[in-house]
């Protein structure tokens, strides 16, 4: 019983560390619809956070490839002037870039609700060199 009981608090104190997180992140990024993303992404800065050749398949007309994993390193190619528009194939690695991005002074932070694989406006492949 009592192991149970410590599962349960556990539990408890993960699903409230979540919340709280979700909540304090939504202070500081927007999440918004496509009709909502696509009215103020061409005044901004548009990156898309994921891996190369995720952007070669496929990508928002106009961004630029910033992948989260290099993200530390290249953060000095983001504007902290202009407000910048963030996306990733779902949600997740944009969250996580803004997150990284906030925490280093950068504001007016952006990101696409369900990600690329909800996008339906206009996309870029990239062509392959053979």
């Amino acid at each position: 019983m009592d192991a149970l009981l410590i599962i349960l608090v556990a539990v408890a104190a993960l699903i409230l560390f979540a919340v709280f997180r979700n909540m304090r992140m939504q202070k500081h990024l927007t999440t918004l619809t496509e009709e909502q993303f696509k009215e103020g992404y061409r005044k901004a800065q548009l990156i898309d956070v994921r891996e190369p050749k995720e952007f070669d398949r496929g990508h928002i007309l106009g961004s630029r490839n910033i992948p989260l994993s290099q993200m530390k390193q290249r953060m000095g190619e983001v504007r902290k002037d202009q407000p910048v528009y963030l996306y990733c194939q779902r949600g997740s690695r944009s969250m996580k870039a803004a997150n990284l991005l906030r925490k280093n002074g950068y504001e007016g932070l952006h990101q696409l609700k369900g990600g690329f694989s909800k996008w339906t406006g206009k996309i870029k492949v990239k062509k392959k060199g053979y």
